[in-house]
């Protein structure tokens, strides 16, 4: 009785070995017929009822790789880009905007970012990174600042006002920033 098992086993492994490789030129034949239909069903006979599903899911996907390699390829010589262009992601700019504007629009679902607050800060007082109509709402988040982000923010900006008070320049651009400074340490001090 144990030889007969051991026989069957053994042709079951033959006929699977078989059916795998006609499946195979099956798949490559089929490929190289339809080469742009990117998904097909393999229809074997009922012989590759035998084979396991993990069998079958191996060789489906061995067939879809090869059939993607040639579908590459043929569009090489076709002279078409085969790379997909990958979507522009945000500046930091438009994400800290974003962030201020999703915290006074929608406080409940608005999450700290210490990354985009930080950009806030270090571009708060140049009015071509935050303009305006952000600063009105950037003064009201600054508000709210606390410990040594606050503590910085006024050391920083007493720093720049030294630094402007000592020069007598009429530039329109230092005013803009000297008047940012201004309102920034009034609201902090």
């Amino acid at each position: 009785m144990p030889k007969m098992n051991v026989e069957k086993k053994e042709k079951k492994a033959e006929k699977r070995k078989k059916q795998k490789q006609h499946v195979a030129q099956k798949g490559e034949l089929e490929s190289e017929t339809e080469p742009k239909k990117k998904t097909q069903k393999l229809q074997a006979p009922k012989e590759e009822e035998e084979l396991t599903a993990e069998e079958r899911r191996k060789l489906e996907r061995k067939l879809k790789k090869e059939r993607k390699k040639k579908e590459k390829q043929l569009m090489r010589e076709a002279g078409i880009s085969t790379k997909k262009a990958e979507p522009q992601k945000p500046s930091g700019s438009e994400r800290a905007l974003a962030y201020l504007t999703s915290w006074s629009e929608t406080p409940e679902e608005w999450k700290f970012q210490k990354t985009r607050q930080t950009w806030l800060l270090l571009h708060m007082y140049d009015k071509e990174k935050v303009p305006d109509k952000y600063f009105t709402v950037l003064l009201d988040y600054l508000q709210g600042l606390q410990g040594s982000a606050r503590d910085i923010t006024v050391q920083k900006a007493e720093a720049f006002m030294k630094e402007f008070d000592g020069s007598d320049v009429e530039d329109p651009k230092l005013l803009e920033k000297c008047e940012r400074i201004r309102q920034v340490l009034q609201l902090l001090s």
